[in-house]
């Protein structure tokens, strides 16, 4: 744990020390500042961090995380009003979204990648999660080593996948590894019995909406550390000074504790030692 605690805290560091002083090609922040909309990418299957809840609204932590974004940007660019247009993504598109000028942020559950660094810059962490495994019941698996030549559910494209493809190959488990779509298709796959185990964020199967609780259980095995980050566009500088300088006020402030409470205090859970390192690193001084 101490020596996953460090990585973390390394990353968070890479994130909010090293700065790419390359002008961005016109600049997100001047497009915001004249049109008074931030464009914000928005995930809807993935509770509880960005989806639709049941008022269709918008929802989760890290929205919440990008409304305070939001509303100390209208502030540092002194407007008396920055409306958000929200565009909704899946995991195979987001990325693109903000490469391609069609959204300004994301903010869903992506972690941070040095492969996808390549295409988008990510702000500071602003929460840390790990790779888990929802298992169906009747599938007799109660340890990693259970899963020897089972089929486990992957969502394609998503740092779980590469942990879990990363872990049968460690581990000598000969699974198979059957790719979906997304969040739903792999859920309903592990209802069904199609597959034996699906891979995803742990939070993020904590979250999801199985028609049978009792015949899905969690393993309590990590397969690996996923720290999230606002996704951005690539060598926007001033744009990802910006959102650091609004998340270092959410997380001096305290605020980013309650929003955490809102999303995962009925679940009896409170943060832990490397989402504190996290808050308090972020706690960047002006």
């Amino acid at each position: 744990m101490r020596r996953a605690t460090l990585a973390v805290i390394a990353l968070v560091l890479s994130l909010g020390v090293i700065t790419d002083h390359a002008q961005a090609q016109g600049g997100r922040l001047k497009t915001i500042a004249a049109s008074k909309t931030i464009k914000i990418a928005h995930r809807t299957d993935a509770l509880p961090f960005s989806f639709i809840d049941h008022d269709k609204e918008v929802a989760g932590y890290t929205v919440d995380v990008c409304k305070a974004v939001v509303a100390s940007l209208q502030q540092q660019l002194k407007l008396q009003t920055l409306k958000i247009e929200w565009v909704p993504v899946t995991t195979q598109n987001r990325f693109d979204a903000i490469a391609n000028g069609q959204a300004d942020l994301e903010c869903g559950a992506s972690t941070v990648t040095l492969s996808r660094m390549k295409d988008v810059d990510f702000s500071n962490t602003i929460f840390v999660e790990s790779t888990g495994l929802a298992v169906n019941a009747s599938a007799s698996v109660n340890k990693l080593q259970d899963l020897s030549g089972k089929k486990i559910a992957v969502i394609s494209g998503t740092s779980n996948e590469k942990a879990m493809a990363a872990k049968n190959q460690e581990m000598q488990l000969n699974a198979t590894l059957v790719p979906m779509k997304d969040r739903d298709a792999a859920v309903v796959a592990l209802e069904r019995g199609d597959v034996d185990a699906f891979a995803s964020d742990k939070l993020l199967l904590y979250g999801a909406e199985f028609k049978n609780p009792q015949a899905v259980h969690a393993l309590s095995d990590d397969l690996s550390i996923e720290p999230y980050a606002i996704a951005l566009p690539r060598g926007d500088w001033e744009l990802r000074l910006a959102v650091n300088t609004a998340l270092a006020e959410l997380f001096r402030s305290g605020d980013v504790k309650k929003i955490f409470g809102v999303w995962f205090g009925q679940l009896g859970l409170r943060p832990g030692a490397l989402l504190e390192s996290v808050y308090q690193l972020g706690a960047v001084a002006k």
